[in-house]
């Protein structure tokens, strides 16, 4: 079928579209309608609705094709989805097979990305942590990249207003380099958490061990009560979709709402091919789109854009969208675009077994895990790298797989594959990767996908800082497990790539000059003040906690300016 080319016209107007529905687009959505905007968000996955759409959610393990595991065929066509373990039978539908999601690598990189509405908002980890003057302050003190144009006191009122909207669970610390949050009550931690979270405070003074911070509802309150939400259920299925509403996604939480105004058109199907602009006004007018499923295309226009496709779809979108006042991408005049990709590195830490507390389980199977904040790097602390790392982890105890069925039999056997294994305890650092310049994505200059849009390259690469850290990120953990009274302690560094971690920052970042950065302290591009970028694009630094929460603060902030701007005309 040859393509279709439609026009936009006064149908395909809008005030705002939105390129994404994962984590930042959701919250795009709900604040700009209930601001009174008219929004077209577009998503280039495929429809899932809340709760009717979760296929396995409420399966039992049994009920899975081939128990859950892999087919041949299933492996042959995710060989870089499969590198990891993320992906897996269970959630097969929610990924883009390989074969459409194609990328070059210059250097080793693990790009996973859905094929759904909602995006990465219904596969992640929801572990929810905000960030502090130590990670924004930390590239001018040390005199690497650029600075931060924003500080904790201008986000810190948006990182309350959408805790209280997304439900996050945890404890209080007063910690200066974790401020707390708007917080539900904790989830519980096991009896051996519990002991060596005592045994690390007396052993390392500054250093403690908490519940992990989690996007969970340990109780729903009103703010959640309000969009049909109900608490945990300690069913550990996040991945396959939540029916009960029970963790942040874009679907139980920030899309209803949006939808609520009227104000709201959701086009799934839809991959934005780069985005118009305006030489005279010199604003952004609209998107070009293609549809995945028939490949016709189809402009849409609008007054302001706010792209939150995830950090390297958002950056590829700008680097595709070139004029003769942007031949290197939109808004690149400080040819940053595509650079200072940062991800965080892990897959190193150590793992021990805790003899007694046989006589003691746990309820359910908590979604959830325990957090030790950074410590390096603080105070007076000072190592041979700069910046630091944090842990998550958790005890448990083993199943009936600990018997070996070849080393017993009979009632004995039997009376012992139906009680738990012993207690173990792992930790799992996460490290902070710094923002080098060489570190980059690029568009390939002949290969396209099979929409037709060009291959994204990456060529990017954990150096000497990483390393030197990874060593302290390995023996810290045996240290503690060990003096702490595990036994068996065994560190373990497995090695990490770019991309792995799920947390892609950087390509497009904040600053304060547009001669060094894309975006300003709104997120909005410099010279292009009508597009907001506010998805893992826009980070300068990349601090050692999960970034998603500081990516939703940053987007209702930017959603609360963008409508100040528009009421001003200044849009």
């Amino acid at each position: 079928m040859a393509n279709l080319n439609i026009r936009a016209t006064e149908e395909n107007s809008y005030d705002a579209i939105i390129i994404g529905s994962g984590v930042t687009g959701g919250w795009a959505a709900k604040e700009l309608t209930e601001k009174g905007l008219k929004v077209l968000m577009l998503e280039r996955g495929r429809k899932l609705d809340h709760v009717t759409d979760y296929e396995n959610a409420t399966k039992a393990p049994w009920e899975f094709e081939h128990a859950g595991l892999m087919t041949m065929e299933q492996k042959r066509t995710h060989p870089k989805l499969t590198r990891d373990g993320f992906y897996d039978a269970t959630t097969d539908g929610y990924w883009m097979k390989d074969v459409d999601a194609l990328y070059h690598e210059d250097k080793r990189f693990d790009w996973f990305r859905p094929n759904i509405v909602g995006g990465k908002s219904i596969l992640w980890g929801r572990q929810s942590y905000r960030w502090s003057d130590f990670d924004f302050e930390a590239n001018a003190k040390e005199g690497i990249a650029v600075d931060w144009p924003i500080r904790y006191k201008d986000i810190a009122p948006w990182y309350s207003y959408v805790e209280k909207h997304a439900g996050i669970s945890g404890e209080k610390l007063g910690l200066p380099q974790l401020p707390d949050s708007e917080f539900l009550p904790p989830m519980e931690m096991f009896c051996v958490e519990k002991e060596v979270r005592k045994r690390i405070e007396k052993n390392f003074p500054g250093r403690t061990m908490t519940i992990g911070r989690v996007a969970n509802l340990s109780e729903a309150r009103k703010e959640q009560l309000g969009v049909g939400r109900a608490p945990c259920q300690y069913r550990n299925k996040c991945r396959l979709g939540c029916p009960y509403g029970a963790y942040f996604s874009s679907q139980s939480c920030t899309l209803p709402p949006a939808a609520a105004t009227g104000l709201l058109t959701l086009r799934p199907d839809s991959i934005v091919a780069e985005i118009l602009y305006d030489e005279n006004k010199q604003r952004a007018t609209g998107v070009r789109v293609v549809d995945s499923e028939t490949l016709d295309e189809r402009e849409y226009s609008a007054k302001i854009i706010f792209v939150c496709g995830s950090a390297m779809a958002s950056a590829g979108i700008l680097l595709n969208s070139t004029s003769n006042r942007f031949p290197n991408g939109l808004g690149n005049d400080s040819e940053q675009l595509g650079h200072n990709l940062m991800d965080h590195h892990f897959h190193v830490g150590a793992n021990g077994k805790w003899e007694g507390d046989l006589d003691k389980y746990y309820y359910g199977r908590r979604a959830n895990g325990i957090y030790i904040p950074r410590y390096r790097n603080i105070g007076k602390d000072k190592r041979d790298y700069v910046r630091g790392f944090g842990y998550q982890g958790g005890g448990r105890r083993g199943d009936w797989k600990h018997n070996v069925a070849e080393l017993s039999f009979g009632a004995t056997y039997k009376d012992a594959a139906t009680k738990p294994g012993p207690w173990t305890m792992g930790l799992i650092a996460f490290g902070e990767t710094l923002p080098y310049y060489e570190n980059r994505m690029y568009l390939h200059k002949t290969d396209k996908d099979k929409w037709g849009l060009p291959l994204i390259v990456f060529d990017a690469e954990f150096k000497e800082n990483e390393k030197k850290m990874r060593i302290d990120m390995a023996n810290d953990a045996a240290e503690m497990l060990e003096t702490s009274g595990l036994k068996n302690v065994k560190p373990y560094d497995t090695g990490s790539y770019p991309g792995m971690a799920i947390h892609e920052m950087g390509t497009a970042r904040m600053g304060r000059d547009p001669k060094t950065s894309v975006l300003n302290a709104h997120n909005q591009i410099h010279a292009v003040p009508n597009v907001f970028m506010t998805d893992g694009a826009c980070m300068t630094s990349s601090s050692c906690v999960n970034p998603s929460l500081t990516y939703m603060a940053l987007t209702a902030r930017a959603a609360d300016h963008a409508v100040k701007e528009l009421k001003k005309k200044n849009l």
